[in-house]
């Protein structure tokens, strides 16, 4: 958890935990800003009425999903709030859940190929110290989020995304067995990740494995 940062006494490890918490809400402002912004393409505009389609983390952060993340390593951000009256097309739902960890993907290529773009020019403020540890934390956070929320579990993005994916029945008992346990389901993962169980090791493993492959300008300069 980011908490033992802030009270290891060690300046460093307290200036970690604070880059981590920053990219955490950049990240998070992001990924919500995405929700709305693509409700607003597919003619919903709920989300920019109650203040949401911004950049701007208040309108974004939950306090005590925030709190969750410095206390226990995983919380939220307010979800953005729909209309599916006001969609233009049947397949809004599914670009609009699309939308947040498509974002993340954004952000962590741009940082990424930023990070790539510094090293090959030599702009060392960029790629040594705080600078390069952020981008580094930044691209990692952003595709952790990407690969946990497309997950078809509980309230994640996923759970939206995988019915356009299956046969009319499969959808059907799918949309039946997440609306019964699949908060349950999600949760369970996450207490027995807290026991020390590497449940999420797949998910994270294959974010840093596809970190070099988004590296576009390390192999064009």
């Amino acid at each position: 958890m980011i908490l033992r940062y802030f009270f290891s006494g060690d300046p460093s490890q307290m200036a970690l935990g604070a880059l981590i918490v920053m990219a955490l809400v950049i990240s998070l402002s992001f990924h919500e800003f995405g929700h709305a912004f693509t409700a607003k393409l597919f003619g919903d505009d709920t989300a920019q009425r109650m203040g949401r389609l911004t950049l701007n983390p208040i309108a974004h952060i939950d306090p005590m999903g925030l709190a969750m993340v410095v206390f226990a390593g995983i919380g939220w951000a307010k979800p953005v709030p729909t209309d599916p009256r006001n969609f233009t097309s049947r397949w809004a739902d599914l670009w609009i859940s699309a939308a947040g960890p498509g974002m993340n993907l954004l952000l962590a290529f741009l940082a990424i190929n930023f990070y790539s773009l510094a090293y090959r020019m030599g702009w060392d403020f960029f790629i040594t110290g705080g600078a390069g540890e952020f981008f580094y934390i930044f691209m990692t956070i952003n595709l952790m989020l990407m690969l946990f929320n497309l997950i078809p579990l509980g309230p994640l993005d996923g759970h939206y995304i995988l019915p356009y994916f299956l046969t009319r029945d499969a959808a059907r008992v799918y949309l039946r067995f997440n609306a019964q346990y699949g908060h349950f389901a999600l949760m369970g993962l996450l207490l027995l990740s807290f026991t020390g169980v590497d449940v999420f090791g797949f998910v994270f493993s294959v974010g840093r494995a596809i970190i070099p492959y988004l590296a576009i300008a390390h192999y064009i300069l």
